[in-house]
């Protein structure tokens, strides 16, 4: 699979998947606030770019990230209104269990936006495959 590497430190490493078509970024340890949102920026400057509609998220080794919940709705919409149509979000078996994403996956939902929760980064890209 070609990989175009955008964005990587320790944090996080935010790439373009050629093949697949889709943006994607992997947390490597906690992650929030500013630091988070310049990643997230640069994965949307590729949406843009690469004229894609799809975003994979591995965020299994993430913390919460609730700092400022205003800056990363207004990020949401900016990129939903880029173009952002699918996104399928990797988590942790517990969070997963949990449901504690089903409001945030609601208003999505409302602005447009196509989301799934896995547990698995392979079950996440063959979700991602059978979109557009």
């Amino acid at each position: 699979m070609g990989r175009t590497v955008l964005l990587t430190n320790e944090y996080i490493t935010v790439e373009y998947l050629e093949d697949k078509k889709i943006i994607s970024h992997v947390v490597h340890k906690p992650v929030a606030g500013q630091m988070l949102l310049d990643a997230l920026n640069t994965g949307t400057d590729a949406l843009v770019k690469y004229g894609v509609c799809k975003w994979l998220s591995d965020d299994r080794l993430n913390g919460p990230v609730s700092e400022d919940e205003q800056a990363f709705l207004e990020w949401n919409q900016r990129t939903i209104k880029c173009g952002w149509k699918y996104w399928a979000l990797v988590v942790p078996q517990k969070v997963a269990d949990a449901g504690t994403l089903m409001p945030s996956m609601e208003s999505l939902f409302k602005l447009g936006l196509r989301m799934m929760v896995f547990t698995s980064v392979e079950k996440a890209i063959e979700w991602l495959d059978q979109m557009e």
